[in-house]
């Protein structure tokens, strides 16, 4: 079992709950549009937050947003030391750092001093970009060379008295991503921030991110996630919210269960779950409900679901638990449906 590490009102490791996390992608000096956002992502489910640090105005905008969030906020910093030790005056929960490129051995030791006199956690870590020429000589680009980097960055920060640390080690590949993961889960009982970086645009980055990521969570591996996509940072949340609902990790929220269909399906039941889904997005009390195409199977498939739809020729059938309730004719089934859906909601 990991340590935990507090990060803000957040505990994170131990038999804490497995948290997802997401970055904002407007310029943090855009002190507004980037509260904004963060709270539309508070909405989905998100976490914890990171936001880039790249010069003081950003440091001037950290104390405002803190300000305004429910969540803890992370500072991700790089090259400047400086900029580590204002986002943390500032008041920032956690800070993102390479201790190896923010300067000498006397700049560490003071964002180290810094982390300790505000209790401030660090993340510090490794990617397939950043392994230390030393690894990758005697190791080649390997999971050990990769968790070793990232250890090394570890061991920096204990020199310096600094215990409140997140590990994180990716790669855009999934096996090199998993069996780094499992290496450091060997290594290491600081908690870990898994993730498969740069995993490419929303289709093929979700194929991958889940791949990678409910792998090592299905091992036990895992403390805090966040899924790369080139996307819009609310469908990383989206996308960590389900995958930790659908391994069973995370009981609040909804979950939508919905068949694929086939040529018994005489209604829009694709359309509807889609539409479904979008309503309650936001939504965190625990609730379980169906689409499905038609009533072969539909009730009795979803006989667990708090409500469900199915549809028969010229009309549908609306059940809870399984128990047939209400019929509605085709054309005004999905506003019946939705209207019920609401109540419960």
């Amino acid at each position: 079992m990991t340590k935990t590490v507090k990060v803000g009102s957040l505990f994170m490791g131990g038999n804490n709950p497995i948290s997802v996390q997401s970055m904002a992608n407007i310029k943090t000096s855009k002190t507004t549009q980037v509260i904004e956002q963060i709270s539309r992502l508070e909405k989905l489910g998100c976490d914890l937050i990171r936001v880039s640090v790249k010069d003081q105005e950003d440091i001037l905008s950290l104390k405002k947003i803190k300000e305004s969030i429910s969540i803890p906020l992370v500072a991700d910093i790089h090259f400047d030391y400086r900029l580590a030790i204002g986002a943390i005056e500032q008041g920032v929960d956690k800070i993102r750092i390479n201790p190896g490129n923010i300067g000498g051995e006397d700049r560490v030791t003071m964002v180290a001093d810094a982390l300790k006199a505000n209790k401030v956690a660090c993340r510090v870590g490794s990617n397939t970009g950043s392994i230390e020429k030393k690894f990758a000589q005697k190791y080649g680009k390997s999971e050990i060379a990769l968790a070793e980097s990232a250890l090394e960055k570890v061991s920096m920060l204990e020199k310096h008295g600094v215990y409140d640390i997140v590990v994180s080690a990716k790669a855009s590949s999934v096996p090199l991503t998993v069996s780094t993961y499992k290496y450091l889960h060997e290594k290491t009982n600081y908690p870990l921030h898994v993730g498969v970086t740069e995993a490419g645009t929303l289709n093929s980055g979700l194929v991958k991110g889940s791949a990678g990521i409910g792998a090592l969570l299905l091992s036990g591996i895992g403390d805090t996630i966040r899924f790369s996509l080139a996307s819009p940072p609310e469908e990383e949340v989206k996308a960590g919210v389900k995958l930790l609902r659908a391994l069973g990790l995370k009981e609040n929220g909804v979950e939508i269960i919905a068949c694929p269909t086939c040529g018994r399906t005489e209604y829009d039941s694709i359309g509807l779950a889609n539409r479904v889904e979008q309503l309650t997005a936001h939504i965190k009390k625990p609730l379980k409900i169906a689409v499905m195409g038609c009533v072969v199977n539909g009730p009795g498939e979803a006989k667990d679901c708090d409500i469900g739809i199915a549809g028969n020729g010229e009309n549908c059938v609306i059940f809870k638990k399984g128990e047939v309730y209400l019929n509605a004719p085709i054309n005004d089934a999905e506003r019946v449906f939705l209207e019920e859906i609401n109540k419960l909601i």
